[in-house]
């Protein structure tokens, strides 16, 4: 440790910090704009200028190593005109746009020119302009503002390792922007707009949109994939403006996923806003009562339900209760057909935890991308790889992990390898589409095996698609004793009536004929379509809930606006079709309903223990199969987004690439 005195406060910092940190960690305040804590050292704003005892002139603190007994000054008045000079030259060229760019009130220039700048400027000349680059459709480009901070060029090429952003020219003349014009390639694209301190890289669907200070902000987490990213939701009026991730270094560090960040405009198309009941085979609008009328009427026999990947605990609960009223096992959540059976929570779970990537020495994925299932659990594994991590990769040639991989082969026979001998911390993860083929039971097994899980380490991981998935097997929606899983339910008279809670990744026609169905979601999507009854529910960003992510995390999230229309929470809706069957169930209050369940008095990460090894099914011997999963519009709400599907056309190449704006 070094000891480091700042403005006469004496603080001990690791050997090899620099001369910010040694400040931030004595609480003094330095500005900056190329430096960030995630990024590499550029050391090309200055603007982080201080004093150093017997340095010759002002230095870099970004850029600058401690030493012991080093003496720092951060406020006196070589400083001071040191960065009124830096704040004056970074002016030079920049557009007085602050009442136009949605940067304005977030903006770290305008921050800092208040803060530190002179005020006045001496330069007079005309101010050039640089041509806006297209970089694809989420993105918005003002490079007139740029700075040539180069965070977003050290993002692409370290966090995202899509190294397609770069400087060209020189001098006045240098610019920022890909080579060869283009859309950037990258899922986590969106957190370039985050880390640009000034009004150059903004977000596209919120181009002219709003203020700041207009929104309403609301904590919530991310469940349109696994990961459980911890997200802020800013609201204008009843609707949805923005999404932004917040921090959390367990989980998203401060990145998030392009989908979950940019699909918010799916929210308020499609919707369902009203009840609808099939008369003379014609969906027609109907009451609350005419719809629970239909539903007694028609929810009887030998029923069954089915839960969607994105759905809240607490509706997956109350399903459960009443399925259970009505004396029904046949229920089932895996969509996917998974071979889960939830008998031990370590066989399902991201065990390794996501921060637990960077402990790792050695790391095998076994089948799918998790480039595309989960952009942040990704980016923490390309992390892990610039640190040393080595990484192997059984499934399908020729993916682009955004790191280098040893690829073991292509077949479950590639798993005989001794790529993870010797190592103390091995991390195996298993995507949940491998759990979907025949082989799934012995391909558990084997990763359960080579993962080799101790109590003091389970690298065994488990990567889910979707934020509800952990949360339903937690909760036990599976198949009961003598009970039918999904495939058992689509068998032609095994059930009378199906009650299917936001589940649209399945094959709906596939119901047989006869099966009286009630679909309750947010989305006129796959499953309203099958319907007898449809019921409104609310989206995530609609209604209180509690989700699980993969690594076992439980997380809560609230309410941002109202949902549309008459639709409703999912709890109710199941309460008043409870009271409506005339089923007893534990609960009328959501307080209530949570005490009915150990899973909602439980908060952050809940480890499991390893227990006993899966039992291995028939071995086979087939390729893993390269993904063809659509990232953009996998769920209901990507689906409805028109900023997803123009993201599926640009990316998935189903059109030409579109002209710039």
């Amino acid at each position: 440790m070094a000891k480091v005195t700042v403005d006469g406060i004496e603080v001990e910092v690791p050997n090899g910090s620099s001369v910010l940190q040694a400040c931030e960690a004595a609480g003094k305040e330095i500005p900056r704009f190329c430096y960030h804590e995630r990024l590499s050292v550029a050391g090309n704003c200055r603007m982080c200028l201080v004093e150093v005892e017997r340095a010759p002139k002002p230095v870099a603190s970004c850029a600058y190593p401690v030493m012991d007994g080093m003496k720092v000054f951060t406020d006196t008045p070589v400083v001071r005109n040191a960065r009124r000079g830096v704040m004056e030259f970074l002016l030079i060229n920049h557009p007085l746009d602050c009442p136009i760019c949605d940067q304005g009130g977030e903006c770290d220039l305008q921050d800092q020119a208040v803060g530190y700048g002179n005020g006045i400027s001496r330069f007079h000349e005309p101010k050039r302009a640089v041509k806006d680059k297209y970089v694809g459709p989420l993105v918005k480009t003002v490079m007139t503002r740029c700075i040539q901070c180069t965070r977003c060029v050290r993002f692409a090429a370290e966090v995202a390792g899509v190294p397609e952003l770069g400087a060209t020219n020189r001098g006045e003349n240098m610019e920022i922007g890909t080579y060869v014009e283009k859309a950037l390639t990258s899922e986590l694209s969106g957190n370039l707009i985050d880390i640009c301190p000034v009004g150059a890289l903004t977000s596209r669907p919120y181009a002219f949109v709003a203020r700041p200070w207009e929104l309403t902000k609301t904590d919530s987490i991310d469940v349109l994939d696994a990961t459980g990213t911890p997200i802020r939701i800013d609201t204008r009026g009843a609707e949805v403006l923005r999404i932004m991730p917040r921090q959390d270094d367990d989980v998203n560090e401060e990145w998030m996923g392009d989908r979950g960040r940019f699909s918010f405009d799916g929210l308020k198309r499609k919707r369902l806003d009203r009840p609808w009941v099939k008369r003379d085979g014609k969906l027609k609008p109907a009451t609350w009562e005419e719809a629970m009328v239909a539903v007694a009427e028609g929810f009887k026999g030998r029923v069954g339900g089915i839960v969607g990947d994105t759905v809240d605990a607490e509706a997956i609960l109350a399903l459960k209760s009443l399925l259970a009223g009505m004396g029904s096992a046949n229920m089932d959540c895996r969509q996917d057909g998974a071979a889960i059976d939830g008998a031990n929570r370590a066989h399902y779970l991201f065990n390794a935890t996501i921060a637990g990537i960077e402990e790792a020495d050695a790391l095998l994925i076994i089948g799918g991308n998790p480039r595309t299932e989960a952009p942040v659990i990704n980016a923490r594994i390309r992390k892990a790889y610039l640190a040393g991590l080595k990484v192997g990769f059984v499934g399908a040639k020729g993916l682009d992990l955004t790191y280098r991989y040893t690829h073991l082969g292509e077949d479950p026979a590639a798993l005989a390898t001794d790529f993870l001998a010797g190592a103390q911390k091995p991390v195996v993860i298993l995507s949940r589409e491998a759990l979907t083929r025949p082989d799934a039971k012995a391909l558990l097994a084997q990763a359960w095996a080579l993962a080799n899980p101790t109590p003091d380490w389970n690298g065994f991981s488990l990567l889910h698609h979707f934020g509800g998935q952990v949360g339903a097997l937690d909760l036990g929606f599976l198949p009961g004793q003598g009970g039918l899983d999904l495939a058992g339910m689509m068998a032609p008279g095994a059930v009378d009536a199906l009650w299917l809670l936001g589940a649209d990744g399945f094959d709906a026609s596939a119901i047989p004929a006869g099966t009286f169905v009630v679909y309750q979601g947010h989305h006129g999507d796959a499953g309203a379509a099958r319907a007898d009854v449809i019921l409104p529910g609310a989206a995530y960003t609609e209604k209180e809930g509690t989700w699980v992510n993969t690594e076992g995390r439980v997380q809560r999230a609230y309410a941002a606006v109202q949902p549309p229309g008459e639709a409703k929470p999912d709890w109710r809706i199941l309460r008043a079709a409870a009271a409506a069957l005339d089923v007893t169930v534990p609960f009328d209050t959501l307080e209530q309903l949570r005490a009915a369940h150990p899973l909602f008095s439980a908060q952050g990460l809940v480890r499991a223990e390893p227990g006993a090894a899966p039992v291995a099914g028939p071995a086979g011997t087939a390729a893993f199969a390269a993904s063809s999963r659509n990232y953009w519009q996998a769920e209901p709400i990507g689906r409805a987004s028109p900023t997803m599907a123009e993201c599926a056309k640009v990316y998935m190449g189903s059109t030409p690439l579109l002209a710039a704006e």
